[in-house]
């Protein structure tokens, strides 16, 4: 992916915010058809590329832009280079997880991960609900809730699948004493809502719809049932009590707060996480994993989103990810071998983060 300004026409390989001459913001100017152009063998290891033959390509695409790759797989000069993303085929099914680096742009890892779990069908009459997770007043670079460049890449990919969809509204409530107008100003979030014309609501100040499951009497927010496509837009997170705090935590937000409390003073709060799925209509999770925070509260860069239609085999795979040895009961149920993955192996990815 390269960038252009559409009124100097420079171009760069990295997602800057604006032409640093004209001051524009720059126009995304996908290659359709890339060969090589020169390759390098590397037989001679070092501590960052251990693993040796490996080859240095010097691709071009079709509007001469020329870059470096890296690859394990050997080419000969004028040969067509095949993206990674198009080595993969998209999994159909619903317990499927996508992996996917987020290197320079979020939009295009937003892009390739939702492709590969089969993509969505939005237009512009799609009534679209986002919930990120929304916790405190902390500033993105503390990863305590969504990064907001995070959600500015779902609703710019929304858009452009969805014929400028103009029915998205993004949703957030607070579980303790402070304002969730705090939390949203300060994470930068409700920034990216106004400057994208996107409807905010507080979901305390909605209605709520009893659903049960099993000996479980949920009170869902009413704007779950009322819209046509649900995305859960949690940021990753290592907890010392649940070991994750992720997509399923996250969809707790979608509750009535006394209630949910009420459940709190019978149940374990990860009982009430499993049987909750089963009370939702079927919704999308694209999970921020780009910086998340360990449970001692320091920050790690991971780099990667996950993306998926079941958060229970999300969060399972960012366990497995982030090499936990203690899961929590709702996801021991699950073994990893039975997931669906596509896009980048664990093993690829894999991170351990000691607290």
């Amino acid at each position: 992916m390269f960038y252009q300004c559409p009124k100097c026409k420079k171009i760069w390989q990295y997602p800057i915010e604006k032409c640093l001459d004209c001051f524009l913001e720059l126009e995304r100017i996908p290659g359709k058809e890339t060969k090589v152009i020169g390759v390098s063998k590397v037989v001679i290891p070092t501590l960052l590329h251990p693993e040796v033959p490996y080859f240095v390509l010097v691709l071009e695409d079709e509007n001469g832009n020329k870059w470096a790759q890296k690859t394990i797989q050997e080419y000969q000069i004028n040969d067509e280079w095949i993206p990674l993303n198009s080595r993969y085929s998209a999994k159909q099914n619903k317990n499927a997880v996508a992996i996917w680096r987020i290197k320079y742009d979020i939009l295009e890892a937003i892009e390739k991960a939702i492709g590969l779990v089969g993509g969505l069908n939005v237009n512009s009459e799609t009534k679209v609900l986002i919930l990120p997770t929304l916790i405190s007043p902390k500033h993105p670079y503390l990863a305590a809730n969504t990064n907001p460049k995070f959600l500015k890449g779902i609703i710019e990919y929304l858009r452009k699948i969805g014929g400028q969809a103009k029915n998205i509204k993004v949703a957030a409530q607070s579980f303790d004493e402070t304002p969730i107008e705090a939390s949203a100003k300060k994470s930068g979030l409700l920034d990216v809502c106004l400057k994208n014309k996107v409807q905010v609501l507080d979901l305390a100040k909605g209605n709520f719809v009893k659903k049960e499951k099993d000996r479980f009497a949920f009170q869902i927010s009413e704007e779950v049932f009322n819209s046509n496509l649900i995305i859960n837009l949690p940021i990753l997170k290592l907890d010392f009590q649940l070991g994750v705090k992720g997509a399923i935590e996250n969809s707790l937000k979608f509750l009535e707060k006394e209630s949910y409390f009420s459940l709190r003073r019978q149940y374990s709060q990860e009982e009430i996480m499993e049987k909750l799925q089963g009370a939702f209509p079927n919704y999308l999770t694209v999970a921020d994993a780009q910086t998340i925070q360990k449970a001692n509260g320091l920050t790690a860069l991971l780099g990667i989103i996950l993306v998926g239609f079941n958060s229970i085999n999300l969060d399972r795979v960012f366990a497995e990810i982030a090499a936990l040895k203690e899961l929590p009961e709702c996801l021991k149920k699950v073994k990893i071998e039975n997931i669906p993955i596509t896009g980048r192996a664990i093993g690829e990815v894999k991170y351990s983060i000691k607290n």
